[in-house]
């Protein structure tokens, strides 16, 4: 009999919602699949979130080098923050790819500050060598499902809530679950 390899599991930092405005983005979504037609299935309330980055995807768990190092980057990063507010005012899909196409909220304005401790979170990261691989640009976003029906960008009436904290977060990959690893109070 042939062992299986561990659930891969991704590490990174990011951003939620409180429960009631988790709430809200699900009624959102679940009114966005009713009126457009669309089949793919809610990440679910419990899975949204804004991720500011990713360190890594592990086949064999987190190294705990790797993880005490993430955590050392960023700790300077979140008591240096303040909390802020996060606005997403605009429902649109990423058409990167032809199926399974994230459809996502956005914002302008409401997202000024979240980029702003994105770039502080990257900054730190890439001087201690631990932040992974860096994707070009930063978009930030939170994914509400995927489709192969890809939307136009449409206003919707603006989500915000307050971010007092960033997170460390893991993802066990292929089985619907994320992880709080460590909450890193902003400000704190």
């Amino acid at each position: 009999m042939r062992a299986s390899l561990p659930t891969a599991e991704r590490l990174f930092f990011a951003v939620r919602p409180d429960a009631a405005n988790a709430q809200r983005i699900e009624a959102l979504a679940q009114a966005v699949r009713r009126r457009h037609g669309l089949r793919g299935k809610s990440l679910g309330p419990e899975r949204f979130h804004v991720t500011l980055h990713l360190i890594g995807d592990f086949a064999r768990g987190i190294p705990a080098q790797v993880l005490a190092s993430a955590l050392d980057a960023a700790r300077p990063v979140a008591a240096q923050a303040s909390p802020f507010l996060i606005g997403l005012d605009t429902l649109a899909s990423f058409t990167r790819k032809r199926r399974n196409i994230p459809l996502v909220l956005l914002g302008e304005d409401g997202v000024q500050d979240v980029a702003r401790l994105q770039q502080a979170l990257l900054a730190a990261l890439t001087a201690t060598n631990v932040a992974g691989r860096v994707e070009p640009g930063f978009t930030p976003h939170l994914t509400l499902l995927y489709d192969d029906q890809p939307l136009a960008p449409q206003a919707i009436e603006p989500v915000s809530w307050r971010v007092e904290e960033l997170l460390l977060m893991r993802s066990l990959l292929g089985r619907s679950r994320h992880e709080v690893l460590a909450r890193l109070p902003l400000g704190a």
